[in-house]
């Protein structure tokens, strides 16, 4: 018996001893990429949490040392902090609710038969192909244009006096814009849910006399429920740091009007000069995403397990 143990633990040695270099071989592999994920975001991270305790004012060297939480505090007394998430929080809102809702409403459409549907999905998918900057001066110069915009020579035509959007409603105009762009999205993930839909269940439905607004509400929108959930987590992420529409047409403005709290940020360290305090931002900023992205982790999760 003892010979027969001695001769096993021999053998072992020869596997530990290959097991462990796998994880070594395995261990050198993967460090360039734990190198660059480190440099790319851990290293910004601590460098935002250094400024944000110090002052640091790109245009007054004076102004120097330890701040402590006096950037924090700063920021969050400051009233456009304030004005700037509730307008993170409208413009989010404002587009989750007209990109889901509108987009499911044409998911059902363009699932139907119907002459052309093909080149209508081509041109309701194509806003999205487009970028923001460029989205935003088409809306602002082509559409918008209190003087020669489409929107204004309608108005025009029909007797009505001409509105500046971008001055008397740049929030809803921006919310409209936003949403123009993240509505493909929507419709295409909508789209491919519903093409997934059991048609059995439409025709017992059918055949036990519900009608299309009953369908609608009792199987096509239960079945819909977790592409729902997928796209307003995917586009709330994005949505929220929302920034060249912004600088684009409005500038943030008139005053803070329309600006949200990536727009402040930008404006604290690039316009003010600021960087102790537009560190501040960027860190309350952190800590709102995760926030928001914890709950709708959760909120996924669950639906996935119903």
């Amino acid at each position: 018996m003892d010979k027969v143990a001695v001769h096993t633990s021999v053998m072992a040695r020869p596997a530990a001893s290959a097991a462990r270099s796998r994880r070594l071989q395995g261990f050198v592999l993967q460090s360039p990429a734990i190198v660059l994920l480190l440099v790319w975001s851990v290293v910004p991270l601590l460098m935002t949490l250094w400024y944000s305790v110090r002052n640091y004012n790109l245009v007054d060297p004076t102004q120097q040392g330890f701040a402590g939480i006096n950037n924090y505090w700063y920021l969050l007394t400051d009233p456009d902090f304030m004005t700037s998430l509730e307008n993170t929080a409208i413009l989010v809102g404002g587009v989750l609710a007209i990109s889901v809702g509108l987009g499911t409403l044409l998911a059902v459409l363009y699932n139907e038969e119907f002459a052309g549907r093909g080149i209508a999905r081509i041109l309701v998918i194509s806003p999205f192909f487009i970028m923001p900057t460029v989205a935003a001066l088409l809306w602002k110069n082509l559409m918008l244009h209190p003087i020669y915009g489409v929107y204004s020579a309608m108005m025009r035509a029909v007797g009505l006096t001409p509105v500046d959007w971008l001055s008397r409603y740049p929030l809803a105009t921006l919310v409209m814009i936003v949403a123009w762009e993240w509505l493909p999205f929507a419709v295409l993930i909508l789209l491919t849910a519903i093409q997934s839909l059991d048609t059995e269940q439409k025709e017992a439905a059918r055949m036990d006399g519900a009608g299309m607004v009953a369908q609608f509400i009792n199987i096509t929108l239960p079945h819909l429920s977790r592409a729902i959930t997928v796209v307003i987590m995917i586009e709330t992420i994005f949505l929220l740091t929302v920034f060249a529409e912004i600088s684009v047409t409005t500038a943030g403005g008139p005053g803070v009007a329309s600006t949200n709290l990536a727009f402040l940020i930008y404006s604290r360290a690039l316009l003010q000069f600021d960087v102790g305090g537009a560190s501040a931002g960027g860190v309350v900023a952190i800590v709102v995403a995760n926030v928001v992205a914890a709950f709708l982790l959760r909120a996924v999760a669950r639906n996935l397990e119903t």
